[in-house]
């Protein structure tokens, strides 16, 4: 037993070595990371980084660091719960991506290993013949396309097999603490992932289940057994459940995509060929040559009993399908196409056609099943000979690497009782499969983005915001994006920039109503980059433009305290991003009249609801009044075109609603008082009614001399707490520059704590009568729900274990008769 378990340890570190090997050496050859890390990955293991290492100014509940403020631990568990993301805080913190790439090379290796290990336990076969059927999953082309950037899908790898071992137990009713506790870990690690994979491995285990004969007494209590593990598992799993469905509720919702066109028979089937790139977003779910062969030879190897062909066939068919049918892919997707692409979970097709494909494989597959296999894959390679993404090393590892392994095969099954044969037939499908998996790997990342975020370039970013940072009496944003849509995490500053699927709607709005606008729908917003905005979020500091030759500049300026107080009585007003900005101050410091058309194409004013401005190259021209020496400001938002004015040429790329472009600066206005904007959209576009703005720098000075004088006069901030000290007798609302998002409660001067009162998106607190200290705290909404659940879900857990554990004891037999047996 020793000796069968010291061997299955050896098949599955060989799978890992070989897949985790595989992929380092394409990336090597390359000499490139995986693509697509920069956004999500890089700065957000950054940020971990400082939360371990005890640098970060919030923790795992609240994040001070991006959107001036918003919960985290829904975008912890939903981006860092990779258990080898955790680990990469031993290396230096400039390191991201290789950090990232380490993560993601562990992740390849855990899942090829247990792909291989539940091969085994699948249908016995070839041990290093299983080794290389899991490398074609570790090595699948979701991977290489996708997964190697994403360390937080990339935990759906692992799920797939681990949940599929978890069936093969309830098979054999065995383990059901160990099994609901891999259910909670794959939960855990990442739930879209780990939903998906559910799904798959329950399929699997019903495939498992009905393809051989059985008795209905042993399949009820087999299902029942999977049931109840899986639903104690995902229950063990509530908190990171409860508090990821409550952030989903109140986030940002995903940004209107187009439906799926229809991308024809040739498109879907080009992607089960090896070393595919570009084109249409199509599911990548290519296994390699090998895998192709042996699941195309599954209906043709008459060594399979029927029934289990049929049942194998007709699950595979029906995954398939539900990748082509948009109405069933919108049910993978949870109803919602993802802007990010529409095919993120194919790496669960892949898994299925991998453990399809070893059924044939450990039965031997004879001549026909060959013959069958090539024919089939050949028609497949016909088929999608019209797409352009098919290019011609595509043609070389199938023409080339398919006949080698049909060779090789074919002498597998004919000489099957020679060992040297059999020997050398499998060492030369083993280097066929690892030069396809390199090759493929090699395409992939040639394919990729290229990222350019340099070490040197972020220790210089965060040198400056360091060199800025007077937390929490002041903010030291990041300023606009220089290296990703993330730089608050990636700097660690405090900054209004953050990219999310959590990002909460309260927040997005909030910043978008200031003029920082947004893209992807508001699940990416920007920081604010005029004097009013970064006056109202209390930023002191903040980097310019671009980084230059010796690096960043940190650039300051007078700014109030975190929290301020309006006075009683204080309304606000919404007709425009320049009221709304007013409103919050507690000041007017802008001329913000009606412009006046002047020239080119005629607008059509819609009331408050703004301007529609016509397409052309000549151009609409606007004109407003504002005071001489004044500051000119202008919100395009929506506006698709190009802005001129006050010696100022700018882009703006709106698209309502996906991107919102932030407030720019034009100029100094002239001495005649006279603002003049052209504007020569690319499309009819639209214009808020008051685009423009003029800045009076002395009522902006004097409006933070009065709001430092009446706010805080010390601020004192928690990993998910504020709390600020009056001036004795404050009365009004004391304003906190800090997204009103749900899970706050506030106190005055120590008082019962109470939900806030929202101004405009901000957190405000009534002060009544007078006071002179108000702190809020901060709770991630579902969390008590989730804690009260698992702890429940983990007492009946105690209970099951000893239970079982005493069920195992040998009835121990008492001394008197252990003395009488002795005598006789």
């Amino acid at each position: 037993m020793k000796a069968e378990r010291r061997r299955e340890v050896l098949v599955c570190g060989a799978a890992a070595g070989l897949a985790t090997g595989a992929f380092a050496l394409a990336a090597a050859v390359r000499g490139r990371w995986p693509g697509g890390a920069d956004a999500i990955a890089v700065p957000y293991h950054a940020h971990l980084w400082d939360l371990l290492h005890g640098q970060a100014t919030g923790d795992l509940l609240f994040n001070w660091n991006s959107g001036y403020g918003v919960p985290f631990l829904a975008d912890f568990f939903a981006y860092l719960m990779n258990p080898f993301s955790w680990p990469t805080a031993l290396l230096p913190r400039d390191q991201g991506h290789l950090a990232v790439f380490l993560v993601a090379l562990a992740t390849i290796g855990l899942g090829t290993a247990l792909m291989a290990h539940l091969l085994g336990r699948l249908h016995p076969g070839p041990r290093w013949l299983r080794v290389f059927a899991a490398v074609g999953y570790g090595l699948c082309a979701w991977v290489l396309d996708i997964g190697g950037g994403a360390p937080m899908w990339l935990w759906g790898l692992v799920s797939l097999p681990l949940l599929g071992l978890v069936g093969d137990w309830c098979l054999h009713e065995r383990r059901w603490v160990a099994g609901a506790l891999c259910v909670a870990l794959a939960w855990a690690g990442n739930l879209y992932t780990a939903a998906l994979a559910t799904l798959i491995a329950g399929l699997l285990f019903a495939v498992r289940l009905f393809a051989t004969p059985r008795p209905f007494r042993h399949r009820v209590r087999a299902t029942g057994r999977a049931v109840t593990l899986t639903t104690a598992g995902v229950l063990l799993a509530a908190p990171v459940l409860f508090v990821a469905v409550r952030a989903a509720r109140g986030a940002q919702p995903e940004s209107p995509v187009q439906p799926l066109g229809p991308s024809g028979l040739d498109g879907h089937l080009a992607q089960l060929l090896p070393a595919i790139t570009g084109g249409r977003p199509l599911p990548d779910v290519a296994i390699g040559v090998l895998g192709l062969l042996l699941v195309c030879g599954l209906p043709f190897n008459r060594r399979v009993r029927v029934r289990e062909r049929a049942v194998w066939c007709a699950a595979l068919l029906l995954v398939v399908l539900s990748f082509v049918w948009t109405p069933t892919v919108l049910v993978w997707h949870g109803l919602a196409i993802p802007a990010g692409g529409p095919y993120r979970v194919s790496f669960v097709l892949s898994g299925l056609l991998v453990l399809a494909g070893w059924v044939s494989l450990a039965h031997r597959p004879d001549r026909v099943t060959l013959l069958g296999g090539a024919a089939l894959t050949a028609t497949i390679a016909a088929l999608a000979a019209a797409r352009g993404s098919v290019h011609a090393s595509t043609w070389v590892l199938l023409g080339v690497g398919g006949a080698v392994l049909l060779a090789a095969l074919a002498a597998l099954d004919r000489r099957h009782t020679d060992r040297r044969v059999t020997a050398l037939a499998t060492w030369v499908i083993g280097g066929a499969v690892l030069g396809n998996a390199v090759w493929s790997g090699y395409a992939a990342l040639g394919a990729a983005p290229d990222d350019g975020v340099s070490p040197a370039a972020v220790r210089a970013g965060h040198a400056a915001v360091r060199a800025g940072a007077d937390w929490p009496d002041l903010r030291s944003d990041p300023g606009p994006h220089a290296f990703t849509p993330n730089d608050p995490l990636l700097l660690n500053g405090q900054g209004g920039g953050y990219s999310s699927g959590y990002l909460p709607t309260v927040a997005a709005l909030l910043l978008h109503d200031l003029g920082a606008g947004w893209t992807a729908g508001g699940r990416q917003t920007g920081g604010v980059t005029d004097p009013v905005g970064q006056a109202l979020f209390g930023v002191g500091a903040h980097l310019d433009d671009a980084p230059r030759p010796p690096g960043f500049t940190a650039v300051r300026a007078p700014a109030p305290p975190l929290v301020t107080v309006l006075p009683p009585g204080a309304r606000t007003a919404t007709s425009s991003v320049w009221s709304r900005q007013e409103s919050l101050l507690g000041s007017q410091v802008y001329d913000a009249p009606l412009p006046v058309p002047a020239g080119g194409p005629a607008p059509t004013l819609h009331g408050t609801s703004g301007w529609s401005v016509p397409g052309g190259a000549e151009g609409t021209v606007f004109t407003a009044a504002c005071t001489p020496g004044s500051t000119a400001y202008v919100h395009p938002l929506w506006y698709r075109g190009t802005v001129s004015g006050l010696g100022t040429d700018f882009r703006s790329d709106g698209e309502q609603p996906t991107t919102a472009v932030p407030v720019h600066r034009l100029g100094t206005v002239p001495a005649d008082g006279t603002v003049r904007v052209t504007l020569r959209s690319d499309v009819v576009s639209q214009i808020p009614a008051r685009p423009i703005g003029c800045l009076r720098a002395d009522a902006l000075a004097a409006a933070v001399t009065r709001l430092t004088a009446a706010g805080a006069t010390r601020v004192e901030a928690g990993g998910h707490t504020l709390t600020a000290a009056l001036p004795a007798g404050s009365t009004g609302t004391a304003l906190f520059s800090v997204p009103a998002t749900e899970g706050w409660t506030c106190a005055v001067d120590g008082g019962a704590r109470v939900v806030p009162t929202p101004v405009l998106g901000m957190i405000g607190v009534p002060l009544g009568g007078g006071a002179g200290r108000v702190s809020c705290a901060f709770r991630p909404p579902g969390l008590t729900e989730g804690l009260t659940v698992a702890s429940g879900t983990a007492a009946v857990f105690v209970l099951v274990a000893v239970f079982a554990r005493l069920s195992r004891r040998p009835t121990r037999v008492p001394r008197r008769e252990r003395r009488l047996a002795a005598r006789d």
